[in-house]
C-alpha cells in the first residue's frame, strides 16, 4: 500500500507540473517576468529524490510499517496535500512551480496567504518529513529535510525579491 501512496503522490506531482506549465504560459503572455531560474533544476532533483528515496529505502532496507508512527504521519501527509491544493486553488492561474511575477497583478492576501507568506512551503516541509516516515524511511526524511532547508533559503529569498519587484511595479 505504501508504494501505491508514493505512486499517487508522483502522479499528483505530474498533474501539478502540467498545471504549472499552463499557468506559466498564461503569465508570460500577460508580461510575466521570471526570477531565480537557476535553482529550479535543483528543486526538481530534490523533490524527485524524495519520492525515489521513499521507495528505495523501504525496499532496500526493509523498513517496517510501525502503526504508532505510520498512521499519524499519513494524516500529516494528507493534510499537507490539502494545504498544497488550498494554495493552488487560492492562487488560481497565478500558481506556479516557477517564480513568475505579472506586472500590476495584486498580491494575494486570502486563503492561507492571510496568515503566511509562503504556506505552500509549510506543506512541502510537512510532507517531506511525514511521507517517508509513514513507512519509517527516516534516512530519506532526514536527507530531504536538510536538502530542502538549503533550497528554501534560496527559493524564499528569490520569491521575496520577486514580491518586492511586484510591489514596485504597482507604484
Amino acid at each position: 500500500m505504501y508504494y501505491l501512496l508514493i505512486l499517487a503522490v508522483g502522479v499528483e506531482r505530474l498533474v501539478e507540473l502540467a498545471l504549472s506549465k499552463r499557468n506559466a504560459r498564461l503569465a508570460f503572455a500577460d508580461g510575466g517576468k521570471e526570477f531565480g531560474r537557476r535553482h529550479y533544476p535543483v528543486m526538481v532533483v530534490i523533490h524527485t529524490a524524495l519520492l525515489v528515496g521513499c521507495v528505495v529505502e523501504v525496499w532496500a532496507l526493509h523498513r517496517p510499517f510501525v502503526p504508532w508512527l505510520g498512521w499519524p504521519m499519513l494524516v500529516i501527509a494528507v493534510l499537507a496535500q490539502v494545504l498544497r491544493w488550498w494554495c493552488i486553488a487560492t492562487l488560481g492561474k497565478r500558481w506556479n512551480t516557477l517564480v513568475i511575477v505579472v506586472p500590476d497583478a495584486p498580491l494575494v492576501q486570502r486563503g492561507p496567504y492571510r496568515w503566511l507568506h509562503h504556506p505552500n512551503y509549510v506543506a512541502v516541509v510537512a510532507e517531506g518529513i511525514a511521507l517517508p516516515l509513514v513507512h519509517t524511511a527516516w534516512l530519506t526524511a532526514l536527507c530531504f529535510t536538510v536538502a530542502n532547508a538549503l533550497l528554501l533559503t534560496v527559493r524564499i529569498r528569490v520569491e521575496n525579491v520577486a514580491l518586492g519587484y511586484a510591489v514596485s511595479t504597482r507604484r
